[in-house]
This record gives structure tokens, C-alpha cells and sequence, in this order.
């Protein structure tokens, strides 16, 4: 068993799987534990409750039925129209049915970095795990797993909507579509004219302006004229949530808003996290955890008291990929404080929060060379996990994709010298 890198490439459908993107090869799939499963592959449930409570906080707070501060941060820097869409109650029961939380697999467990509802990959991960499935692997999810759970979100056919913006996705989506049937395919969301057919939206809101037709889109959606997935709440978008999850401020509102179970869940998954807020304390009071009176102690902090990661939470073209991480602990002081400074001047206009620093645990993997011979890696890993939520509201598992990158790197993100590879029980 094992693939060889002229299988891999020569299995390529043609003009590749992302805008031209490369990546590195391995003849197996990543192995995990049987305990690393169960607990991967039961997740969907769980972060589906965590954002249809994330939607139901809000609309409570936009309601002034608990304090509104918690609304008006979310709707920061975002088009009233928006805002006011996302309120309306037609769309109260309107919920990303694409799942897939981003894994750092740590010496400890799993430590979600972000939990993202417009996810690339699902093309990729659908190819790799029907070719390794194919060479004899028993990939999770199994050979069809994701293209399954892509179809169950338009049974009956749909349209892929991608914008230029998102356009390193077109050739991933273009061979997803085709292995579904004529009855799916993928659109240019800037041509696209309302009609009656269900949706697919694969480009992120804070794009809006480059879509003619995004308005009239967003209205018939609301109003359950059309079928639009995801839906058009850019707060479920943000990586605010990440850090309001630890806000003592809302301890109570957790409680009540989901299962014990579920948020401890939860919590043993994301990292202590803060909203980056410039409005000074009281003088009796500190940033719980860190026990700094101010983000000004924060900016000051020694290169090992900066384990800490700086992260735009959404709406704007550096929120996706690494593009807007910023690791404390790996930048100079000047420019950590520099950019803990940006960060909190843009708080009226775009927030930021900042989390714990989670490291991945060291692995060997083997990995092709250009020539075809295979070397072992030492690596970490960024586990993503595919979640999809069917007409009947029941959230399945339908893959992972795992990507390995060069033990030195500290953001593990897709690169040239990273590898991409489906899951197995190991």
C-alpha cells in the first residue's frame, strides 16, 4: 500500500485543484489515534449548537433582551443593510450548513483556532480522499464522504456562487460540481442574476460591494424565496465569538444558551482569548488571566510572556488565511507593540482579538522529494475536519484534511512546503 508521486500528480484533474497553488506530497495519509477520531469525527453537533447560540446571543442583544454592547460589537465596521438583514426574524432558523473548525493538534488535544463557515478545501479534501481511499487507505469519511456531504446541502441540484475574490477556489469547485452531475455548477457570483435556483455562496461578505446583484441576493434569501447557504450573518463570520466565549461579562449567557456538555466541550477546544477593547479599566480591575492592568502592560510584555497570537476577527480581506495572525512571541518588541497598538485603533472600524498561543505537536511524516524518493519530515499539523448540515438540520462528518508544514513554522497554514493529506485511523 502506499501511492508514488506519479500517481499523485498524474491523478490531478486538468489545470490542477487551486489557482495554480502548489503543495507537497506524501505516499500515506496522516495517522491518528482512535481516541483523536472519535473525538475529531463528533464535533459537528456540538459547533453547530455553538453557532445557532452565537446567532440566538445576538439577536437577543440586538433586542435589548441582555445588554446591547454585545451586538454593537459585532455589527462593527459592517453595512447597516447587513446588520439590519441578519436581524430580521425570517432569517432566525438560517445557519451555516458548512461546518469546519481549524485544529491545531497540541501535545494536549485539539485547540480551535478559528471556526470557519465559508471554507475552502472541500474540493481538495473530497479528491484526496477518493484517490487515497482508491490506493486502499480506509480515509476518513471514506471515498465519497464530502462530495456526499457537499450534495446533501442542494439535493437537488444548486449553483456554486464564487467571486473573483475567491477565484484560487474556481478549479477545486469546477471538479466538485462535475463529479456531482449536470444538475450543479459553479457561477461567477459578479455575473450572477437572481433566479430560482439554491445556492451555494462561496465568496466572504465583507466582498459585498463587488457583487451587483448581492443585495437583491440577500433579500430573497431572508425572505425564503430562494435557498442560500451559507446565509447572509456576517457575525457568524467573525473570530469575535472565539473570545467572547471566555468574556466573564458572559458566563451567565453561556450557561443559559447551551449545554453544559457543549460548552465544556468547548472550552477544553479554544484558547483563553480576549476582545482587543481600548477602553481603559477601572483602577481596581485587570484583563482577566494575564492580570495586566492594561493593553499598554500587554505591549510592554518580555518575549516569553508574549505566547500570545493577535488575530483580525473578520470582515475584511486579511481575515482569511494567515494574512491577519500576528504571534507574539515571534515578532520583535517594537513591532509586537506596533501591532498591538493598530489593533486596538481600529476597534470602532474593524476588532481584533487576541488569543493563547497553542503549539503543534512535533510529527514525522514521510514526504515525496521532487525526484519521487521519500524523506521523513519532522512536522505540525492543522487538522480540518468537514461538517455538513443536511435539509433535515442533522450535521454529519465527511472528511479531514490534514496539512504538515515544516516543524520551524509557527503559523500552519496552506505553503509550497507543506503537505496536504487526507486521515486514517493510525
Amino acid at each position: 500500500m502506499g501511492l508514488s508521486l506519479s500517481e499523485l500528480r498524474g491523478g490531478l484533474p486538468e489545470g490542477g485543484l487551486f489557482g495554480g497553488g502548489t503543495w507537497r506530497w506524501s505516499p500515506e495519509p496522516l495517522k491518528l489515534t482512535r481516541n483523536e477520531v472519535r473525538q475529531l469525527t463528533s464535533l459537528g453537533h456540538p459547533l453547530a449548537r455553538f453557532q445557532q447560540a452565537c446567532d440566538g446571543i445576538y439577536r437577543r442583544s440586538a433586542a435589548g433582551k441582555i445588554p446591547g454592547w454585545l451586538a454593537d460589537l459585532l455589527d462593527e465596521g459592517k453595512p447597516s443593510w447587513l446588520c439590519d438583514l441578519q436581524r430580521e426574524p425570517s432569517t432566525a432558523e438560517q445557519f451555516p450548513r458548512v461546518i469546519r473548525p481549524d485544529l491545531i493538534l497540541t501535545d494536549s488535544g485539539f485547540a480551535m483556532t478559528e471556526l470557519d463557515s465559508v471554507p475552502g478545501g472541500i474540493g481538495v479534501t473530497a479528491w484526496l480522499s477518493r484517490i487515497y481511499s482508491k490506493a486502499g487507505y480506509d480515509v476518513l469519511g471514506g471515498p465519497d464522504g464530502m462530495i456526499d456531504g457537499f450534495r446533501s446541502l442542494l439535493p437537488h441540484g444548486g449553483t456554486v456562487l464564487i467571486s473573483a475574490e475567491s477565484s484560487d477556489y474556481l478549479p477545486e469547485m469546477e471538479w466538485l460540481t462535475r463529479e456531482m452531475g449536470e444538475a450543479w455548477n459553479v457561477a461567477p457570483a459578479e455575473k450572477y442574476e437572481v433566479d430560482d435556483h439554491a445556492l451555494y455562496r462561496f465568496f466572504e461578505l465583507f466582498d459585498w460591494e463587488s457583487i451587483p446583484s448581492v443585495r437583491s441576493l440577500a433579500d430573497a434569501a431572508a425572505a425564503g424565496k430562494i435557498q442560500v447557504t451559507p446565509p447572509f450573518k456576517p457575525h457568524l463570520e467573525d473570530k469575535l465569538w472565539l473570545a467572547l466565549l471566555w468574556s466573564p461579562a458572559m458566563k451567565p449567557i453561556w450557561e443559559k444558551s447551551l449545554r453544559s456538555s457543549h460548552l465544556q466541550r468547548l472550552r477544553e477546544l479554544v484558547p483563553f482569548g480576549w476582545v482587543l477593547d481600548p477602553s481603559p479599566l477601572p483602577p481596581h480591575a485587570a484583563l482577566p488571566k494575564i492580570d495586566a492592568h492594561s493593553w499598554q502592560e500587554v505591549a510592554n510584555f518580555s518575549q516569553k510572556e508574549r505566547q500570545l497570537v493577535l488575530k483580525i476577527s473578520g470582515f475584511h480581506e486579511t481575515a482569511w488565511g494567515s494574512r491577519g495572525v500576528f504571534i507574539g512571541h515571534d515578532l520583535p518588541a517594537v513591532e509586537w507593540k506596533a501591532k498591538l497598538n493598530h489593533a486596538l485603533e481600529q476597534f470602532t472600524e474593524q476588532p481584533w482579538i487576541m488569543q493563547e498561543f497553542r503549539e503543534g505537536r512535533r510529527i514525522e511524516h514521510p514526504v515525496f522529494r521532487d525526484d519521487g524518493s521519500i524523506e521523513m519530515m519532522q512536522g505540525r499539523v492543522r487538522l480540518c475536519p468537514y461538517f455538513f448540515t443536511n435539509d433535515s438540520g442533522e450535521t454529519h462528518f465527511g472528511g479531514c484534511l490534514a496539512t504538515i508544514v515544516p516543524a520551524d513554522k509557527k503559523k500552519i497554514h496552506g505553503m509550497s512546503d507543506g503537505v496536504l493529506a487526507p486521515c486514517i485511523v493510525g
